[in-house]
């Protein structure tokens, strides 16, 4: 038998890198494989997820809102935090949810549009892991339409009185601030709003199928009275949720690769030891074609994955870029999780693998944070000048 290859060994990738890069990847590794791996296969059968501990540990290693600089986090490089999702997603898709929403979604919102008093109030915190975060978009009838949303803020004297509904809410039941956005009389704004504030409350959702070792809620605001200054004084208008929801998307174009490459892993140490008609099935050609397909895209992926980090690095990554990226990836993601389950067969669907955990955890990749179908939207504008969104 010829020496085996790990996939993204063929196109040697760690050759793209800096000795720091791989190191962080190294140690995020070295986290997955002692404190998720024994254990995420239990957190997702039971729908439960020790965030709390997890988020002080992942706040040890300088992962949360480690693309962030000052007040107190890590100010790594956008490839390096990459390269973080992309080992936690290897693990769970929850996991990189955990840190997405965290450090890209609600540090992100505070770091880039709030003032130098909420900055010093939550950033510290919450990079250390002592304060969990929430982004509050989403509502029950207004996914992809979020210019469409009910949630209201209104002028009470001094103070604001927000009331509304968010869904989907990564996070929601165990924060202790959430990120919401409302309609005002000016448009929509940005509000920094404790979850221990009267009228807040979070109720878990359960029986969901997908994305089980993670937390999801619905964040529901019963005429919530805030002080002035809880509002982000610089978050005015739509563009800037959605700046926020491109700093989140960048990280699944990396996550969704440790998925796939998890998935890809197992099926070739799978199809090297399983003997059927006395040879292993990695020996058959079918077999072989399907793990060579994977391997390519995911491949390809990485590549991508890499030159939007560097770009990113450079200051010049554009959203539509990172649509290119959430779109191609996490596509191909699924497709190579669903053709790695083939390989194991029956195999497939069993716990003790996690390559049927993978695929359903990326059907909810797929369509949070921008369906595909947004995103083809968003490319196919770049390509004609035309818009096909809905006026």
């Amino acid at each position: 038998m010829a020496d085996r290859v790990a996939p993204l060994d063929l196109i040697d990738v760690d050759s793209l890198h800096s000795e720091e890069e791989l190191q962080i990847r190294a140690v995020v590794r070295r986290l997955v494989a002692d404190r998720v791996r024994p254990y995420v296969a239990d957190w997702y059968e039971r729908g439960e997820v020790p965030v709390r501990e997890l988020a002080k540990e992942f706040g040890a290693l300088g992962l949360l809102g480690m693309h962030l600089s000052g007040y107190s986090c890590a100010g790594a490089s956008a490839v390096a935090y990459g390269l973080a999702c992309m080992e936690l997603e290897a693990g769970d898709s929850g996991l990189r949810s955990l840190v997405s929403v965290q450090g890209s979604l609600a540090m992100f919102a505070i770091w880039r549009y709030g003032s130098e008093a909420q900055k010093e109030q939550w950033l510290p915190a919450m990079a250390a892991g002592d304060a969990i975060g929430c982004f509050g978009l989403t509502e029950p009838d207004h996914g992809s339409d979020p210019a469409s949303m009910k949630t209201r803020a209104r002028r009470d004297g001094d103070d604001w009185i927000l009331t509304g509904t968010k869904m989907w809410i990564t996070n929601a039941p165990v924060a202790d601030v959430a990120v919401v956005w409302a309609r005002t009389e000016d448009g929509i704004n940005g509000f920094v709003v404790p979850t221990e504030t009267p009228g807040v409350s979070a109720r878990t959702i359960k029986h969901k199928l997908s994305l089980r070792a993670s937390v999801t809620g619905e964040l529901v605001l019963d005429e919530v009275r805030l002080p002035a200054d809880a509002v982000l004084p610089t978050a005015r208008g739509l563009k800037v949720p959605l700046s926020c929801l491109t700093e989140a998307r960048y990280g699944i174009v990396w996550g969704a690769l440790g998925a796939a490459r998890d998935c890809l892993d197992t099926a070739i140490d799978y199809a090297t030891t399983r003997v059927q008609f006395d040879r292993p099935i990695a020996g058959f050609q079918l077999t072989q074609a399907k793990l060579a397909d994977s391997a390519l895209e995911l491949e390809k992926g990485y590549l991508l994955a890499l030159h939007l980090g560097r770009r990113a690095d450079a200051g010049a990554l554009r959203p539509q870029q990172v649509s290119v990226g959430k779109l191609n990836n996490v596509r191909e993601a699924l497709t190579i999780a669903r053709q790695c389950r083939t390989i194991l067969g029956a195999n497939g669907i069993s716990a003790e693998y996690p390559v049927m955990r993978h695929a359903a955890n990326l059907e909810t990749v797929l369509t949070y944070e921008g369906t595909s179908e947004i995103h083809q939207l968003v490319v196919g504008q770049q390509l004609t000048g035309l818009s096909a969104f809905a006026s």
